[in-house]
């Protein structure tokens, strides 16, 4: 199988765009469940008309739903769902496992894609996603190429790779930066991008924006290391960069030198970038989007424009046709699968010259059609009149029955989400981020503690309290390392481990640990909750961005918990901002980004792995009413020793904050 071209379509424009430049595959959104809302999108019988167009030509459509959903939200993710299976669309791309439970109970017909917002890194995210019911994973953009080599050998899974277009800073499906500055969530598909303005990162500027990428120069590359499809990012760019992306791919693929400076001017921030595939992840990889780079881009539009003004004769046919003496005239048209058959004219004699019959039919420009054979039985010294007009009218009804779409059966009824409000009051735990901040909290249900920090003798020493929390990005190569740590640990007596995201959960499993969910599964609903139940989590922290509202009338049977203290999270980085011109150089691993206005927020790095950016202010609900949770998480990252134990007995008395602090999402009302 060829390696396939997907490209987004924001709306009809872009659609046309990528088909006509000669994409395999497209992907839009539809309703207010894909994460680019703001696009123009497809609904309803638009929805319908862009796969009958896309059907007609050869081309595929993938809609994405790929947003968390809340339990009021599951309704209208069930009638998307209708709208998808009336299309007869060929696959959707997913986030939240509810949307997915709801895909694959109800429209078992579609084919299920795992979003890049479920962080699916290595190879057990991917196995994962596979016993799922997924036949595709979109992988995380921050892979190597033998890291993505690495998964295909481990499992059977199609895989697909951003090879263009925009990067964001965080890893996907990780990121509360626009959540928690700006009340618009990226996880919910409205990211307002407050990564793209000016933080510092001592006197670097725009420390936290990085350039498009653009892999174009590696798809055989990528092909060899086992990637299926090579995914354009753009649903919110113009036709024209849509089509600049899509003529490069297909002119790499057909082994041509596609002009890559003219796709740079297409869309660029201060250049292109290849860093995270070739493992350069250097300050090369930072730039911003200058006041010379949209000059450029403008400059462009017309030449662009220029890639997607006729079809693309991309369907073969062939013809067949009869006619002579006093027969009646038929040309039929097959693409293998349909067959149309019209009627023309009585043949007549030829007056001067023959008729140049494969030269008529031949002229399937300006149609989708290809001219793959002919074969005539019309008689010599006989001519069809009209034969042009025949062939015109017998392409049109071939168009027009290949892009009739069948829908996908709906399977069963949809049943509402039952709710119950709970009243229990939640027990606290507690979460160093190393052992040196460890004090006596005998008050304390349970202690996180990162699996790197632990030994055989603190695992015996906390007990049955301890919970390690793995990595939350455990990049290929580095699982074996990990599970020689783990396996000795459960021999010193560790039974739970907390896990964020579906590798993780996988590994966890493997191992034969009880698990307890991270944040990082964000889950926002109750369905996500019976799934992952499924999954072997026994317990779990629930996404920061799901209000408290929301929280008391979860349903499951599970414990589910929120943080009640901590600097955020706000997003996840594989290219560290913080690095200087030499990488890490003597870098500490706690250093601090500076926004607009002067607010210093940490950067800690996890053992040169990855690094985290939290958030400037604490977020702190330990005086508010907390009915409804089982377990409140005191989540300590910066903080000494003294004043950790100074923030717990807050905690355990429901003080009020004395300086500045954020309720977080909990308390606000993020769209």
């Amino acid at each position: 199988m060829s390696m396939e071209v997907l490209a987004p379509a924001g709306g009809p424009e872009q659609l046309r765009a990528a088909v006509r430049c000669g994409a395999d595959a497209v992907y839009l959104g539809t309703g207010n469940f894909n994460a680019r809302r703001r696009a123009e999108n497809f609904g309803g019988e638009s929805l319908k008309e862009a796969v009958a167009y896309c059907h007609g030509r050869d081309v595929r459509v993938f809609v994405t739903v790929n947003t968390l959903v809340r339990d009021g939200e599951l309704g209208d993710v069930y009638a998307v769902l209708e709208e998808i299976g009336e299309s007869g669309a060929d696959a959707v791309i997913l986030q939240d496992l509810a949307a997915a439970d709801l895909f694959r109970t109800h429209l078992p017909g579609i084919a299920l894609h795992a979003s890049t917002q479920m962080t699916i890194h290595n190879a057990d995210g991917a196995k994962a996603a596979e016993e799922l019911g997924f036949s595709r994973v979109i992988l995380a953009r921050e892979l190597t190429l033998e890291e993505i080599r690495r998964i295909r050998e481990a499992t059977d899974i199609e895989l697909e790779c951003f090879v263009h277009g925009a990067l964001c800073m965080s890893v996907s499906g990780q990121c509360l930066l626009s959540a928690a500055l700006g009340e618009r969530s990226g996880n919910r598909g409205l990211c307002a991008q407050p990564c793209r303005l000016d933080f510092h990162a001592g006197d670097r500027p725009y420390a936290l924006s990085l350039k498009d990428a653009c892999l174009i120069p590696h798809l055989r590359e990528m092909e060899a290391a086992g990637v299926g499809s090579l995914k354009i990012e753009g649903r919110l760019r113009r036709p024209e960069y849509v089509a600049a992306a899509v003529d490069a791919c297909v002119r790499a693929l057909r082994g041509e030198q596609p002009d890559l400076r003219l796709l740079e001017r297409a869309f660029s921030r201060s250049g292109l970038t290849d860093g995270y595939l070739t493992g350069r992840r250097d300050l090369n990889m930072f730039g911003s989007r200058t006041e010379e780079d949209k000059a450029a881009s403008a400059a462009v539009l017309g030449e662009l424009a220029g890639l997607y003004r006729r079809e693309l004769s991309r369907v073969p046919v062939t013809f067949s046709l009869r006619g002579g003496g006093e027969e009646q005239t038929e040309l039929r048209v097959s693409d293998g699968i349909h067959t149309i058959a019209v009627a023309g004219e009585k043949a007549e004699p030829v007056r001067t010259a023959a008729q140049d019959t494969a030269g008529i039919l031949g002229k399937t420009g300006g149609t989708p059609f290809l001219c793959a054979g002919i074969r005539s039985e019309v008689g010599p010294g006989w001519m069809i009149p009209g034969l042009s007009a025949l062939r015109r009218k017998a392409l049109d009804q071939l168009l027009e029955e290949r892009e009739r779409t069948d829908p996908i059966p709906i399977a069963g009824t949809f049943v509402p989400e039952a709710g119950e409000k709970r009243q229990a009051e939640p027990v606290l735990r507690l979460r160093f981020a190393s052992r040196s901040q460890i004090f006596d909290a005998p008050e304390a249900e349970a202690i996180y503690l990162p699996v790197e920090e632990l030994d055989a003798e603190l695992v015996r020493r906390l007990g049955k309290k301890l919970i390690g929390e793995l990595p939350r990005l455990i990049w290929p190569g580095r699982e074996e390392g990990l599970e020689q740590k783990l396996t000795a640990l459960k021999a010193a007596g560790m039974e739970t481990v907390c896990a964020g995201n579906l590798g993780s959960l996988r590994l966890a499993s493997r191992l034969g640990f009880r698990i307890s969910g991270g944040f990082d599964l964000n889950i926002e609903n109750s369905r996500a909750l019976r799934v992952y139940e499924t999954l072997g989590v026994r317990e779990t922290l629930l996404s920061m961005e799901i209000p408290m509202a929301d929280v008391r009338r979860l349903g499951g049977q599970i414990p589910r918990g929120i943080l009640l203290y901590g600097h955020m999270p706000l997003m996840l980085f594989r290219c560290c901002p913080m690095q200087g011109k030499e990488g890490c150089g003597s870098c500490d691993g706690r250093r601090s980004l500076r926004d607009r206005q002067g607010t210093g927020f940490p950067v800690l790095c996890h053992r040169k792995q990855y690094s985290t950016l939290l958030n400037s202010v604490p977020l702190y609900v330990g005086d508010k009413d907390l009915r409804g949770l089982d377990f409140g998480v005191v989540w300590f990252s910066t903080e000494e020793r003294e004043e950790c134990r100074e923030i717990w007995k807050r905690c355990l008395k429901k003080e009020t904050w004395p300086g500045n602090r954020t309720n977080g999402p909990y308390y606000r009302r993020i769209l």
